[in-house]
């Protein structure tokens, strides 16, 4: 059963520190899975989210760490000393503790490291903190089991016994050469029924998929996702073995990456949360709220070079929101599909094949759209026919420059390095409005002549 706070849970974690009852604090938090700990402590204040953190012990606190709100542990940790630090950490795998240490500031991430008891750890956590957080270094596990091409199945099996000890699950095993050089992955069926004195190189599987330390981590998630894997190995400049990655790691970049697109598709230009100051949410969202004022004037702007049609034609200016509207829609369904595209690399086909179906697309869209729409304006609002004409044609075309637009903008940005995610938000709103309106009245220019 999925785990739910209740005001009698808090209420009662509230009396218990009040009258600093460790004892009953420890029994009735320990059972707890530690996100579920997490979330209860998001739900108290610093001080007393501080005191449940140093009652229970540093195996499960670690974990808890992990799951803690940015800003709740920001304080946590400013609330512990180097010492306390470093033994949290000592629990956690290289990858997770090295995430932690990255929050500090310079002086007190120098200090942790120096308490820290493994040596082993401590080096790790140093190597993986001097790559960027974007990499598969940045994401990647230093507990792995590897074993020597050269060994045989028995020395293989001692080697991995005294390797799982600190590694809480084992996806593969892989296979180094003297110079530490990935060579391939152990099956663990072939070890099971092969006889103990057979040579690892006579079994082990040479094809293997692997990324290196400086591959983008969303480049690292569509390989996994494309080949279907649990967990992949990470190499240096050199081929030589030094992490690997799992799908939890995944799991976390793919969120990442899809929270970041949704807000930049929302037109918010930094990572930003809803608990985020008052200041960094402007900060944010200020820019393209801008850039849509800036083309609302533009919009402006285009409408005044029509006021004669205002005067002569005024159910012309009916139509100015759905034309504008549609322009909007359109434009941002188009570029949906091809962000999703080329987050997904599913994008084929040359690029004139592509805007054929586009243009076919939305000739077929824009046929039917406008029907509808003819036969509403004629029958519900009684406009003449004459404008319904200039109405449907400048739908059709609007429907279709919007949809190009929207298909090439995401693919022009991507070929920029600039993320087409942008292109789903407000500037292919904005962009499209303008489109639309001016070609709407361009057209009624060129059939009534005003």
């Amino acid at each position: 059963m999925e785990f739910k706070i209740s005001k009698e849970l808090i209420k009662e974690l509230e009396l218990l520190i009040q009258n600093k009852n460790d004892e009953q604090l420890g029994v009735l938090l320990n059972d707890m899975h530690h996100a579920d700990i997490a979330e209860v402590l998001d739900e108290l204040d610093f001080d007393e989210a501080t005191y449940i953190f140093k009652v229970l012990d540093s195996e499960k606190t670690a974990e808890i760490l992990l799951e803690l709100e940015d800003d709740l542990r920001e304080n946590i940790l400013s609330r512990l000393s180097p010492k306390e630090i470093a033994e949290e950490l000592d629990e956690l795998e290289t990858n997770d503790a090295a995430d932690i240490i990255g929050e500090l500031s310079k002086e007190k991430k120098a200090e942790v490291i120096s308490e820290l008891q493994d040596v082993e750890h401590a080096k790790d956590i140093v190597e993986l903190l001097r790559y960027a957080e974007d990499t598969a270094g940045g994401i990647m596990h230093k507990e792995l089991v590897k074993v020597n091409e050269n060994w045989n199945v028995l020395t293989c099996v001692k080697e991995m016994r005294i390797q799982a000890e600190n590694i809480s699950r084992v996806h593969s095993i892989y296979v180094v050469d003297d110079e530490d050089r990935l060579k391939g992955r152990l099956s663990l069926k072939d070890l099971l029924t092969t006889s103990t004195r057979t040579n690892i190189s006579d079994v082990y599987i040479r094809k293997l998929n692997s990324v290196n330390v400086d591959t983008e981590d969303v480049e690292v998630a569509r390989i996994m996702q494309k080949y279907d894997l649990e967990a992949i190995p990470v190499v240096d400049e050199l081929g030589r073995l030094v992490g690997r990655i799992t799908i939890d790691d995944i799991i976390d970049v793919i969120k990442d990456e899809a929270d970041k697109d949704y807000q930049l598709a929302a037109g918010i230009s930094q990572d930003v949360e809803a608990d985020d100051s008052i200041l960094e949410l402007t900060k944010a969202r200020l820019p393209w709220l801008v850039l849509a004022l800036l083309g609302g004037f533009v919009t402006v702007k285009v409408l005044g070079l029509f006021e004669g049609a205002m005067l002569e034609h005024g159910k012309l200016f009916f139509f100015t929101p759905l034309i504008a509207a549609m322009a909007g829609n359109v434009g941002v369904q188009s570029s949906a599909i091809i962000v999703q595209g080329l987050a997904n690399d599913t994008l084929s086909g040359s690029l004139f094949n592509r805007l054929i179906k586009e243009v076919s697309l939305s000739l077929l869209n824009g046929l039917i759209l406008a029907l509808i729409l003819f036969l509403g304006s004629h029958f519900l609002l009684n406009v003449e026919i004459i404008i319904g004409v200039i109405v449907t044609i400048a739908l059709v075309s609007v429907i279709i420059i919007a949809s190009l637009i929207g298909t090439f903008v995401p693919l022009l940005l991507d070929k920029f390095g600039i993320d087409p995610a942008l292109a789903t938000g407000p500037f292919i709103t904005t962009s499209n409005d303008i489109c639309g309106i001016l070609i709407y009245f361009s057209i009624a220019k060129l059939i009534l002549g005003f």
